[in-house]
């Protein structure tokens, strides 16, 4: 992970359901138009993670 400051990113979530005490729903990245199916909270964290880090080796 960088430890610069990068751009800012914007995530929409959509908890479509809660079961075994955890999330599971959708989450919309803006700046890269895309859209993935989570089934946990530490899943849509990774997923979250790894846009950032996308964004980050992009740049010059």
């Amino acid at each position: 992970m960088s430890t610069g400051r990068g751009k800012k990113q914007t995530f929409v979530v959509e908890i479509i359901e809660q079961q075994k005490d955890t999330w599971q729903g959708q989450i919309h990245w803006i700046q890269g138009n895309k859209k993935e199916s989570f089934r946990s909270v530490l899943e849509m964290l990774h997923l979250m993670e790894s846009a950032i880090a996308t964004m980050d080796s992009q740049e010059p």
